[in-house]
């Protein structure tokens, strides 16, 4: 069973995507901040267990921390930087700030088609 984690700051969107993504037989994991999801995958310390995702689906503006930042920390850690990553993006130009990370390999607009985004992370776990 993959494990998928969950990295918004918007609750209501968080719930969808886990019901979603727990429907499908995934375990999902979730964090509200870029803080929260570091501490999930270990590169910051945490009084919890560190998980390695499957796959991770990443917001850009968040508090604390940025998606951006937890993208470059997760580049920077050998353990981390195989981790796909969807990009959600309520800004279309941020694309270009990724620059060619080998680690996002989609990026999708705010607001979609959360079936859309299911159909993406089905295709991204099965050629894992």
């Amino acid at each position: 069973m993959s494990t998928i984690l969950i990295a918004d700051d918007e609750k209501d969107l968080v719930e969808l995507l886990k019901f979603l993504m727990e429907k499908e037989g995934f375990k999902v994991a979730t964090a509200r901040n870029g803080r929260e999801a570091l501490e999930k995958i270990g590169l910051m310390p945490s009084n919890e267990t560190s998980i390695k995702p499957d796959l991770l689906i990443l917001d850009i503006m968040m508090p604390e921390i940025d998606g951006y930042t937890v993208q470059s920390k997760m580049m920077e850690d050998n353990l981390t930087r195989s981790i796909p990553i969807i990009i959600l993006t309520a800004k279309g130009q941020m694309r270009e700030l990724f620059g060619m990370a080998t680690n996002v390999v989609a990026y999708i607009e705010k607001p979609f088609d959360p079936q859309m985004l299911r159909d993406k992370v089905l295709e991204i776990l099965r050629k894992k």
